[in-house]
């Protein structure tokens, strides 16, 4: 096995890490807009049940992961109503890759949510009213105050998220099976090949670029965050 480990990787885990890099990319797309006003919604406003929504989400980090999987299929499954929609109209998800980028997004919410929560509620409300005093609309001052100063924890939060669907196992298997060359992400690929005889050495070659690829976005997002951080004090 250690031998097969240098090896070149073969086309298929090739497709397996390009889609893998597509499905992260398009999840942490749809995911970002709303956990951005999520965060700022639980940052900044008072409403009934404020304690129920941040409940929920927060949901996806402590159910089982094939949990959230079931749910999303009763919802957006071919014989879900939603999912009857979706077919309809042309964009179907269950079963396809952008379904694995859909239950991918939910996973990572969780994280983005609270990393951007967290860099919101730091920001002081006394510069926002200020802005506010001098004639800028509530849009205006989150974009021109708001959301420069809580960009470390934005740009945190994203590359967190991106970092957590690249890894998503249970939630993608429930939901959109495991085809090969559709939905066939990273971990997928990993458990697919301790499956069969002698495909160890590939599933180490894909365990490595994991390490590699999330310690990486880790770094990324610490060196990113850094500067962005290091910006809004000069400013």
């Amino acid at each position: 096995m250690t031998e097969a480990m240098w090896v070149p990787l073969s086309p298929a885990e090739w497709e397996v890490l390009t889609l893998s890099l597509r499905v992260g990319l398009m999840a942490v797309a749809l995911t970002l807009p709303i956990a951005l006003f999520a965060a700022y919604a639980l940052a900044r406003w008072s409403f009934p049940g404020k304690a129920l929504v941040n409940g929920i989400v927060h949901l996806p980090l402590v159910l089982p992961p094939v949990v959230t999987g079931y749910l999303l299929l009763i919802t957006f499954g071919p014989q879900a109503p939603l999912g009857r929609v979706l077919e309809a109209v042309g964009l179907p998800i269950a079963f396809r890759w952008t379904g694995a980028a859909v239950a991918a997004g939910v996973m990572a919410l969780p994280l983005m949510v609270r990393a951007i929560r967290l860099s919101l509620e730091a920001v002081d409300p006394r510069l926002e009213q200020a802005a506010a005093t001098l004639g800028a609309s509530r849009a205006a001052v989150f974009v021109t105050v708001t959301l420069p100063m809580a960009l470390p924890g934005v740009i945190a939060g994203t590359i967190l998220g991106f970092a957590k669907a690249l890894g998503e196992f249970g939630a993608t298997i429930t939901f959109v099976s495991n085809i090969p060359g559709e939905t066939r992400t990273l971990p997928l690929a990993i458990y697919s090949f301790l499956q069969i005889p002698g495909g160890e050495g590939a599933a180490a070659r894909l365990v490595i670029f994991a390490v590699v690829l999330s310690m990486g976005a880790l770094l990324v997002s610490e060196w990113i965050a850094a500067r962005a951080a290091r910006r809004v004090a000069g400013a």
